[in-house]
């Protein structure tokens, strides 16, 4: 069986010129100082500082009909966070959404950890690439157990699982593409809890 892995350029590999790289607390700590803000569409992925990919009418569409199908799928207890930070040991990315235990308040002193996620999903047009081929690594490498890109430019939904953990070469063991007309399981805590119909998730 083989593992979904990135190209040979990761994220890891520095530019060829000289540039800082930032470890999670000194990244809230330009946030508190207010060196960044909220304006300043970036987020911090291997330690490096990246753009944000800029969006467009389709991906806020896709982002306002998927938290309708996700929200009213959802167990008791568990909550859709959309667009708001998550914590791993060298990143803090901002994925599109990301299903967490409530309640809210238990992320007041912190961002989600990668323990508290049962699944993370991204709304990939031009950020395609970037969402299978680096954030994809990244949240294996974290041990977050199921990861979604409603890829709007292929109109499907892929479901990535099975995730190797930290590793050489991080990635998900198993990959399952759902097309129109289909419905993707979702699968909180180990168990399905619902289905989602692809339509639902896509503009």
């Amino acid at each position: 069986m083989s593992i979904i892995s990135p190209p040979a350029a990761t994220l890891s590999q520095p530019p060829p010129y000289p540039i800082w790289k930032f470890t999670v607390n000194e990244y809230h700590q330009l946030i508190q100082l207010g060196v960044l803000s909220e304006d300043d569409r970036v987020e911090l992925l291997e330690g490096w500082l990246v753009p944000q990919m800029p969006r467009n009418t389709q991906h806020d569409v896709t982002i306002d009909k998927s938290q309708d199908a996700l929200r009213s799928q959802l167990p008791a207890g568990w909550r859709l966070r959309v667009q708001s930070a998550i914590t791993t040991s060298d990143s803090e990315p901002e994925p599109d959404f990301a299903v967490v235990p409530g309640p809210p308040e238990r992320y007041l002193a912190h961002h989600p950890f990668p323990q508290d996620i049962g699944m993370l999903i991204e709304v990939s047009d031009t950020s395609l690439d970037r969402d299978r081929n680096r954030k994809g690594p990244l949240y294996a490498g974290a041990n977050i157990p199921i990861y979604w890109i409603i890829n709007l430019i292929e109109a499907q939904v892929e479901v990535y699982t099975d995730p190797t953990g930290p590793a050489a070469v991080p990635g998900y063991r198993q990959r399952q593409d759902f097309k129109p007309g289909g419905s993707v399981p979702l699968v909180i805590g180990g168990q399905v809890v619902g289905q989602v119909a692809v339509s639902d998730l896509l503009p």
